[in-house]
């Protein structure tokens, strides 16, 4: 069966490697809109393959994220659907059928090179200046003795085999043709020595199998489609219409990354904006609605959906449109529907009984309690009154700035945000800097709070939770690294 053929079916496929990006919702949302439009389905797959990377709590993450902003799909791992398994981990067997099938009828051969000679390879590639690519030793061996070395169980990988000459041609629904020369095509690994699939295998024969009409993901893709189009045809399957949409923007056209402004959906809802603008303004990027309108619902922008709106510039992911935004929203509720909002976010039960631990022994009157837990109700911090205590003796700023840009990439290589976990990653930075605890401790309990004083450093950090954790500790971060060291006194 064509892969175009029939209702329309459009998927999403994350690696569940971290937190919930804006830009899965972005492409999601995308995706979602089509398939309602065209009375068709939008399937949730999880690209899990990678299990060096991929996180038990991050999967349920990406459920929950996609779910708060109002977008639900037909099929997937945790509702099911007649294409199941949806978690590509679970599918092993079906990847390694398929790079039989390979194998069998010529497009793919087994690949005995050893890691330190492919490094030997890649070392001379370097010295004669070419570009770097397998150099094809293994593509001539005899399949009957290449099956032989593969039974007596000889470590290899599987890779296709790339046309040789010619022209590749990606046609790409936005963009036109897009044509590569079989010389920039590398001989792709298909099935890795560990027996689970690359991205390139599974994504086709997923899409192929799960009869995917429409891939509709980012132009970050772009370079890899062609391999993708080389193994339809080595399948003889017809591929599904290709819609690389334009990535995210900040606003110097540089990709967004966590670096330099917060990507993660939690973000966004732990600092209150309302999850329907954020859907709203996600559908703003490059795309128009029409009529220089940019407030519009989910079911409005189903309506009006057409592709020619669509626009290729990179869209700029900005903060101030986003915040305009969610203002608009917030000012049209009625006073009724703002106290409910207001209590679902974070005024509720839940989290203040998170909350009560850290206050109960601070105050004396119950008028003390919102002095003691606004830090706890706030995105960023004024840190102008305590920048000067934001130091560690004998360091300069910018290192200090360093150093905690650095805890940041700890937290986030452990799983959970528990306090004890937090405070076995900050006591094995601070052993490893030489920095005595009462100082390091110190930075960042201004860091995270913008207070001397504050309830317990891990615990505090724990109940504000990672996405503003995270936030605080790179603002500061930030300043500390752009302040100048005092100048030592004249004369000395």
């Amino acid at each position: 069966m064509p892969s175009t053929a029939g209702p329309v079916r459009v998927r999403i496929a994350p690696s569940p490697t971290g937190d919930p990006h804006v830009g899965t919702a972005y492409i999601a949302l995308f995706n979602y809109v089509f398939a309602k439009q065209q009375g068709g389905k939008f399937i949730l797959r999880i690209e899990d393959t990678d299990q060096t990377r991929a996180r038990a709590d991050s999967e349920q993450m990406i459920f929950d994220a996609l779910r708060w902003v109002g977008l639900t799909w037909d099929e997937g791992p945790d509702v099911g659907g007649p294409f199941a398994p949806y978690r590509q981990s679970e599918r092993a067997q079906i990847y390694k059928d398929h790079a039989g099938i390979l194998l069998g009828n010529g497009q793919a051969y087994r690949c005995f090179c050893t890691a330190d000679r492919l490094a030997k390879v890649r070392i001379q590639q370097q010295a004669e200046k070419k570009n770097p690519g397998y150099d094809r030793h293994c593509r001539d061996l005899d399949p009957a003795d290449g099956a032989r070395r593969a039974t007596e169980g000889e470590a290899h990988v599987v890779r296709m085999k790339a046309p040789l000459a010619g022209d590749i041609i990606v046609h790409d629904q936005l963009r036109g043709p897009v044509t590569i020369n079989a010389d920039q095509v590398d001989d792709q690994v298909l099935l890795k020595s560990d027996g689970l699939p690359t991205y390139h295998l599974a994504n086709v024969v997923d899409d192929h199998l799960m009869q995917i009409t429409h891939v509709i993901r980012a132009e970050e893709w772009i370079s890899s489609t062609p391999k993708h189009v080389v193994l339809y045809q080595a399948f003889g399957w017809e591929p599904p219409q290709f819609f690389h949409m334009p990535l995210l923007r900040n606003s110097d056209q540089s990709k967004i990354s966590k670096r330099k402004n917060p990507v993660s959906i939690n973000y966004y809802r732990d600092i209150g904006i309302l999850p329907h603008a954020l859907l709203n303004f996600l559908g703003t990027m490059g795309w128009s609605f029409g009529h220089d309108r940019e407030k519009f619902t989910l079911s409005e922008m189903i309506e009006v959906f057409s592709w020619d709106r669509m626009s290729l510039g990179g869209p700029v992911f900005g903060q101030d449109k986003l915040t305009h935004l969610n203002e608009l929203y917030l000012h049209e509720l009625t006073p009724e529907q703002l106290v409910d909002t207001v209590l679902a976010w974070r005024l509720n039960r839940d989290y203040l009984l998170k909350l009560a631990p850290l206050f109960q022994k601070r105050i004396k009157k119950l008028s003390d309690v919102m002095p003691v837990v606004d830090l706890f109700f706030c995105a960023d911090l004024d840190y102008a009154h305590v920048l000067g205590d934001m130091k560690i003796p004998d360091v300069a700023n910018k290192d200090v700035g360093k150093a905690l840009l650095e805890l940041i990439e700890k937290l986030e290589a452990r799983e959970g945000f528990e306090p004890a976990i937090l405070e076995e990653v900050a006591r094995q930075w601070t052993t490893a800097l030489t920095w005595k605890p009462k100082h390091a401790f110190m930075l960042l309990r201004l860091a995270v709070t913008g207070r001397t004083a504050s309830p317990g450093l891990f615990e505090t950090m724990s109940v504000l939770g990672k996405e503003l954790t995270r936030r605080r500790l790179r603002s500061a971060a930030e300043l500390i690294g752009k302040t100048p060291d005092k100048a030592p006194p004249a004369g000395t």
